[in-house]
């Protein structure tokens, strides 16, 4: 596995005149330590037509300097990224190749841009001799490798902040900075700059003509947001990031629902095999999502109990089957990841979004085509709450709360897709329908626990250990799972109200 780190800093303007004021006054800083200059050289990989950059991704493998070697950053937030280090070596490192693999596919990486630049650092420490911050003046010189041949050098100041460092010191270094006339760079990194600075001079091309967005134009953005979002997540899903397997897959079902749901604006003789495919792979996914779930759920029930109710060992019972489990969907999620089919997958998003296939209805005004496919997944989900409620309790009703809850969330992230057209009311037919899937999944979520708590009592009778807690917890998820259908009537006739629909444009 790679190194990380998460690197946090700032880039400012300067010249080769350029001089560091007296970063002593900084507050916080005791000693300004110079560590004199290095000489790097870094080439920067990327697709011919810049895939990585694109998506603010940054890949290099660079000699000299302190941390020689490959290097893979992906951006947190402005000025954040983490960085993953891999050691000097002649080609890509695989697990690099492995995180890059959503974007990169079977296009190759190659030579995009050479940077050399000569690093003058120096070390702000506090009292007691621990690094704050790094901060470098360097003097950069950049060559164009894919795409030109042009060249480009600049002189930048950079103030980089020690790990596990508060970012808020450099705000104090950079009033320093300020007040010496140093400015912010208006590039993001070194290597945007050298892209930017080297470039052929365009060709020029007439601006196209403005039109009024239609109800097309607004699915097409949401299904290009949620599209954008797999690739996205891919590789924190490979890192085992926290939350990374949910949002993928909640952005896999928001993209098969949306292609369900807009059926009248995109033609489903093109869309309907995408969205099977979009099914199989939230299905991967869910494997592993739905073992978070659960082993969250049944540590927190377990937690609730006064130790005196828990008899024999439970938690060491409940820690083998989490991590036998969890060792197994964790192993399966990264193979689907490295398949053919995720591949072809991404591939026909790509292709679908490239030449849409659009129907009649698309080129219609969005105030009027997205309220009436939102309002058609309501009326949907309005017959399966109403079977639900029909129902006594038992395992019947278990089987349509589960479908209303599907219907739910599909009625959700029409009206969320939808919201950029429709505003304010959009939001709040979301926010109810949001309220009526989250009682519904606490059922679901309560059905799936008490199955695994039977099994697990029966292994535990099975070992000759006693069953008392784990028929406790079956209780307890029982009886929560009756007082959700208890509060079901209520919370249906608050999002039921015409008064919603009707502000939608129903």
């Amino acid at each position: 596995m790679a190194d990380s780190k998460r690197e946090i800093e700032r880039k400012y303007e300067a010249t080769t005149a350029t001089r560091l004021p007296d970063l002593s006054r900084v507050a916080g800083v005791s000693t300004v330590v110079h560590r004199g200059v290095s000489e790097l050289d870094a080439v920067y990989y990327d697709t011919e037509d810049l895939r990585l950059v694109a998506d603010s991704l940054t890949l290099r493998r660079r000699t000299g300097g302190s941390d020689a070697g490959w290097h893979l950053k992906f951006p947190v937030a402005s000025g954040i990224r983490d960085e993953l280090r891999e050691p000097l070596s002649d080609t890509l490192p695989s697990s690099f190749a492995g995180l890059l693999r959503s974007r990169v596919r079977d296009r190759g990486l190659v030579p995009v841009v050479r940077l050399v630049s000569a690093r003058d650092v120096h070390h702000l420490l506090d009292a007691d001799g621990a690094l704050l911050a790094e901060v470098s003046v360097d003097r950069v010189r950049a060559e164009r490798l894919t795409g030109g041949d042009g060249t480009a050098a600049w002189t930048e100041i950079e103030a980089e902040l020690a790990d596990d460092g508060d970012p808020a010191f450099l705000d104090a270094v950079e009033r320093r900075l300020r007040k010496a006339g140093v400015l912010p760079s208006a590039s993001p990194s070194k290597l945007a700059r050298a892209l930017a600075e080297t470039a052929p001079e365009p060709s020029g091309s007439p601006a196209a003509p403005a039109r009024r967005t239609t109800a097309g134009d607004h699915v097409l953005a949401y299904i290009r947001h949620q599209a954008e979002a797999i690739v996205a997540l891919d590789p924190a899903v490979r890192r085992d990031l926290p939350d990374s397997v949910h949002q993928m897959r909640v952005a896999t079902r928001r993209l098969r629902s949306a292609l369900r749901t807009y059926r009248k604006i995109l033609d489903r003789s093109v869309t309907d095999p995408v969205g099977d495919e979009l099914k199989w792979l939230a299905a991967e996914l869910g494997i592993e999502r739905d073992q978070e779930v659960l082993d969250a759920r049944l540590r927190a029930r377990l937690a609730e109990l006064p130790g005196t109710l828990v008899l024999g060992p439970v938690h060491g019972r409940l820690q083998i089957w989490s991590a036998a489990t969890r060792s197994g969907s964790r192993g399966r999620t990264v193979a689907v990841l490295d398949g053919e089919r995720y591949l072809a997958l991404l591939e026909s998003l790509d292709a679908l979004l490239a030449a849409p296939p659009l129907l009649p209805a698309a080129a219609r005004a969005p105030g009027r085509e997205l309220p009436r496919a939102v309002l058609k997944e309501y009326g949907r989900l309005a017959d399966r709450v109403g079977r639900a409620l029909e129902l006594p309790p038992g395992h019947d009703r278990d089987l349509a709360v589960h479908e209303a809850r599907k219907a739910a969330k599909r009625v959700r992230y029409a009206a969320e897709a939808s919201r950029p057209a429709l505003g304010k009311p959009a939001k709040r037919f979301a926010k109810r329908m949001k309220a009526v899937q989250s009682l519904l999944g606490d059922h679901q979520d309560s059905v799936v626990a008490r199955e695994t708590l039977r099994t697990l009592a029966v292994q535990a009778h099975a070992a000759g250990e006693p069953g008392f807690t784990w028929g406790l917890l079956y209780g307890r998820e029982e009886a929560a799972a009756a007082a959700g259908e208890r509060e079901l009537p209520e919370v249906w006739e608050r999002a039921s109200r015409a008064a919603l629909r009707t502000a939608l444009g129903g």
